[in-house]
């Protein structure tokens, strides 16, 4: 990757692309499913884009993973004629594609007609707003991801060919932290290190998880914003890198029952922006945990239930969200739990955190980000009280907590408790949470209009 010692103006990036001979340049945008699209472009169109705006067909933002239009959507559909939609490239993440020639890619975020205001849909933009809460509270952000996911030695085209049926893993067997299966796969897993590193979205540790080929990374911390962009690359050039190597890698929240779901936690604290000291830490407070935590937490507690459709937007991602599977099932805290759905980390001043240990790794982290780092704030204004902790097993106790702390099971569920939601427009806006209800709302519908392969095993034969 390309370092600048001051964030790079078109025309310094347009003149070093000439002197290097690099001919074309790859961008991508990030839709409502934290699904990364894209296109190449001559470096002539990036010249003439880069310090202003180009388009996409606005499409992009009123369709489902399956390019399935929406049938329920206002902002986009065939009502509106499907217009461009107009996108800005952040010229401060470029990063070099090692395997394709070095080539620069950019990340974009969609912008209003006449630029002024923040996209009311883009994932990225509302991260932006949230951000902008937080700079106006006197406080930055500090965020690292960690994502689990499954590899399997098999293609794109043989896993739909077994249509998803008795795949074979990278590896057999429960070897969770394994020396054995790190020795045995060293060079593939230092390769994908080097590789992670090289793109600009560094790991911290890579490690074997309990289950078949399933590995834990966890990427490392950074400012909220390029946290969150190192996240979306990291699960989709992962993707791309062990497709290259003959192998598939998935993040869906839960692939197999027989098997712990995969996760996407989300490590933040909050710094002060007058001197740049921990707004988390309190050297002689109970746990280290200062007022601002206390009150991050209980806001991250208290809006966990109306915002868990943001976090967890799939129909996969309940599968996941059951007692006794390594996910949580309340909005519960406690610290250096991890049964708990809020785990406080006490430290110091530089490692003080919360771990949001809701959010599955088929979450898109922009949304992710917003709806966590938006119920701390809300905590933090509304100086909400932290009740106590959980002590121990946080299934045990679950049926003794209050309703608003039980989590929907299912996303219809969550969605309605969304679409109730007075603090989703405060931190998303009225459009976007109008638009995201919408696309869950069709997520639900596309599942129950299908045959499953349960239902034919259940009544086939018998009924």
């Amino acid at each position: 990757m390309t370092r600048f010692t001051s964030p790079p103006t078109a025309a310094t990036l347009v003149e070093q692309y000439r002197s290097e001979g690099v001919r074309r340049i790859k961008l991508a945008v990030c839709d409502i499913d934290g699904v990364l699209r894209g296109k190449y472009i001559s470096l002539e169109k990036f010249a003439a884009i880069a310090p202003a705006t180009s388009g996409f067909c606005d499409c992009v933002l009123g369709w489902d993973v399956n390019d399935q239009l929406y049938d329920n959507a206002t902002f986009t559909g065939w009502h509106t004629a499907y217009p461009d939609a107009l996108f800005r490239l952040d010229l401060a993440t470029e990063r070099r594609l090692q395997d394709e020639g070095n080539i620069p890619f950019f990340l974009g975020e969609f912008v209003t007609s006449d630029q002024q205001s923040l996209h009311p849909i883009c994932p990225r933009s509302r991260l932006k707003q949230v951000l902008q809460r937080a700079t106006a509270a006197g406080f930055g952000a500090r965020l690292a991801f960690e994502y689990e996911f499954f590899i399997f030695a098999e293609t794109p085209q043989s896993i739909r060919d077994k249509n998803y049926r008795n795949l074979v893993p990278l590896a057999p067997g429960n070897f969770g932290y394994s020396v054995l299966r790190t020795n045995t796969h060293s060079d593939l897993f230092n390769e994908f290190m080097d590789y992670c590193e090289a793109h600009d979205f560094a790991l911290e540790c890579l490690h074997c998880e309990t289950g078949p080929g399933v590995w834990e990374g966890a990427i490392a911390v950074d400012d909220a914003l390029a946290a969150a962009d190192k996240a979306i690359l990291f699960k989709t050039f992962a993707k791309s890198f062990f497709q290259r190597q003959g192998f598939v890698a998935t993040f869906m929240a839960k692939w197999s029952m027989d098997y712990p779901g995969q996760s996407g936690h989300c490590h933040q604290s909050l710094v002060n922006l007058s001197d740049g000291s921990s707004a988390f830490f309190e050297e002689d407070a109970e746990h280290g945990m200062s007022a601002v935590q206390r009150s991050y937490v209980a806001g991250q507690q208290k809006y966990m239930r109306e915002l868990l459709a943001v976090t967890s937007p799939t129909i996969n991602s309940y599968t996941r969200l059951v007692k006794g599977a390594w996910a949580p099932t309340a909005a519960t805290w406690g610290v250096e739990n991890r049964t708990t759905a809020l785990r406080v980390i006490p430290g110091s001043a530089k490692s003080q955190r919360v771990e949001f240990r809701v959010g599955s790794a088929d979450a898109n982290p922009y949304l992710v980000a917003a709806a966590t780092l938006g119920a701390g704030l809300l905590g933090i204004s509304e100086q909400l009280p932290l009740g106590e902790r959980v002590l121990g097993d946080a299934y045990a106790v679950q049926d003794q907590l209050p309703p608003a702390w039980q989590l929907p099971s299912n996303l219809r569920d969550a969605n309605r408790a969304l679409a109730q939601s007075k603090a989703a427009p405060a931190l998303f806006g009225a459009e976007f949470v109008q638009h995201f209800v919408a696309s869950r709302d069709w997520e639900v519908r596309e599942y129950e209009r299908h045959v499953t392969d349960w239902q034919l095993q259940r009544y086939f034969e018998i009924i």
